[in-house]
């Protein structure tokens, strides 16, 4: 009878354990975290680039640990068996040589320095060179037509043969109140938008003035984001997406031309922040330049693993983060040219990495879960912009994805933030969850910086998806909101897109790992739910969603 009781007791005990892990209590291992960060970050993965040996160590680390973990591969079936990757096809664009640039205002000719006055991105049009001798400047203000806030800053301008310098960010920026939603950026405020639009206008190219509050980050970071290779969807027409010329301009160079122009930049900075606006020529100002572009078609991939489903295996919960980073570029003041992104973003995929190992352990969620690392983040979202487009897993049947990037590798903090503003279920059900664990939300503290639009949740966020991008808190434990805020701004300045985002040995991690319990949670409720998380109905994205609904009963 005795040995009965203790059979019945240890089954009761098993059960109750994976009651528990079905549940959310597992275990996140910081010194697991810490592993893969050091690994993924290390000189001999070379920054991680898209097309070089970094990507292929990175992709053969991600198949060994997912298979470690137990999971199946979830990639493009082949023969109708998957393997663990989605090809990703890619331009690439590489200026080859020196880059010939110069400015004449009549008077004399300047000659700028690629990354220092200006930073020229590599044209991605196909052509293997680009050469112009002095093409005229038009101001364009913010570079914006929004015939819904009935706001058109080029009043019928023909920008074709010229080159038109912008401003970063919204017309509402600076005063933090106007037609674009006040400091939060809409995506009339993001670098992308602005050299789409001057694309969609026939002009020779874009140039956008850089300031460091309005860009949200400072020049170092702009110089190596755009003078190193260059990726893009393949495009059967890319001038229609991209102008010959795309480049930022230091704001002191930019003052200077206006000023040799006769303009006051300040006051037409000022101006451009009205509906009233009209784009002003640089008279007398033009500018210069010859280089030549390596341009081809590479195949990066995607890394895709699977935790199937026990009962709607074709349901499925995403969680994702990107696995690339700038790769070998530009040397730093220490001669450094590895671009390592520890933090950015080998904290995300050692994050996936673990979530991996703890569904893996766990029963089989009723659901399927998906995980999801993708490619060439760095060079416009695009690893996630090609899954948007071209799904591995139908995306009317994707309850949401939980997106991880660049996340904090210190300690524990009272809060935690999410990636932009969004009005979604998916939020609702995640500020739960911290609640359960004495954890609040804080949105968004740079609203203005724009960072909905640079994760990889936001290219499935435009097809309807829920989807977030989960963001590490700044309120710690230890040293409060002072302590947390100066460590962003530190990495912000010497870290971030620079070949310091490198793994130091000190890092904690145990913030981190808390923060994966919660994701695992909110993942795992949701994988063993008939739940459809949805957005406000005032979103943006709804309609998108609403439009599948009938794929989802």
């Amino acid at each position: 009878m005795k040995s009965t009781i203790l059979a019945m007791t240890a089954v009761a005990l098993a059960a109750a354990t994976l009651a528990a892990q079905a549940a959310g209590t597992v275990h996140i291992d910081p010194k697991r975290l810490s592993e893969d960060v050091r690994i993924l970050s290390s000189d001999a993965y070379e920054g991680r680039a898209p097309n070089s040996a970094g990507e292929t160590k990175t992709v053969e680390y991600l198949v060994k640990q997912f298979q470690a973990a137990g999971l199946q591969p979830g990639g493009t079936a082949v023969n109708g068996k998957r393997g663990w990757t989605q090809d990703v096809p890619l331009g690439r664009f590489e200026i080859k040589g020196p880059v010939e640039v110069s400015v004449n205002d009549g008077k004399a000719r300047q000659a700028f320095t690629q990354g220092k006055e200006i930073a020229i991105r590599a044209a991605m049009t196909g052509a293997k060179s680009v050469s112009f001798q002095d093409a005229p400047l038009v101001f364009v203000g913010y570079g914006v037509t929004a015939p819904e806030r009935k706001w058109d800053d080029f009043k019928g301008v023909d920008l074709k043969g010229k080159l038109a310098v912008v401003l970063i960010n919204d017309p509402d920026f600076e005063t933090g109140k106007g037609d674009f939603g006040g400091k939060a950026m809409t995506y009339y405020g993001r670098w992308t938008y602005k050299f789409e639009e001057m694309a969609r206008r026939g002009a020779l190219g874009t140039i956008i003035v850089h300031e460091t509050d309005p860009a949200s980050y400072g020049w170092a970071t702009v110089k190596n984001s755009n003078t190193n290779v260059m990726y893009d969807i393949v495009r059967t027409k890319p001038l229609e997406a991209h102008a010959p010329v795309e480049a930022w301009i230091q704001r002191d160079t930019a003052q200077d031309l206006f000023k040799r122009a006769g303009l006051d930049f300040d006051k037409l900075k000022k101006e451009a922040q009205g509906r009233a606006f009209k784009p002003v020529a640089l008279k007398g100002i033009t500018l210069s330049a010859k280089y030549d572009v390596d341009a081809q078609v590479i195949t990066s991939k995607n890394v895709v693993a699977l935790r199937p489903g026990s009962t709607h295996a074709d349901q499925y919960v995403i969680y994702s983060g990107h696995w690339d980073h700038l790769g070998v570029g530009l040397p730093d003041a220490k001669d450094d040219k590895i671009y390592n992104g520890a933090v950015d973003n080998g904290t995300g995929i050692a994050a996936l990495l673990e979530l991996a190992r703890a569904y893996g352990k766990a029963p089989a969620p009723r659901r399927s879960v998906v995980f999801l690392a993708v490619t060439a983040e760095e060079k416009g979202l695009l690893g996630s912009e090609y899954y948007a487009s071209n799904p591995v897993y139908p995306l009317a049947k994707t309850v949401g994805v939980i997106n991880m990037d660049a996340l904090s590798p210190y300690g524990p903090a009272k809060d935690f933030t999410i990636s932009g503003n969004a009005k979604l279920e998916l939020l609702d059900r995640l500020v739960a969850k911290a609640k359960e664990r004495g954890i609040r939300f804080s949105p968004d503290p740079k609203p203005e910086a724009g960072h909905f639009f640079r994760s990889d949740h936001f290219p499935f966020a435009k097809a309807g998806v829920p989807a977030i991008s989960f963001g590490s808190g700044e309120d710690w434990e230890q040293g409060g909101v002072a302590a947390g805020k100066a460590s962003e701004e530190q990495y912000v300045k010497v870290a971030y897109h620079q070949p310091a985002d490198e793994w130091k040995a000190d890092w904690p991690f145990t913030g981190m790992a808390r923060d994966l319990d919660m994701l695992y949670s909110l993942g795992r409720d949701l994988a063993d739910s008939t739940a459809w998380p949805n957005w406000s109905t005032d979103s943006e994205f709804r309609a998108a969603r609403d439009r599948s609904a009938a794929e989802r009963k």
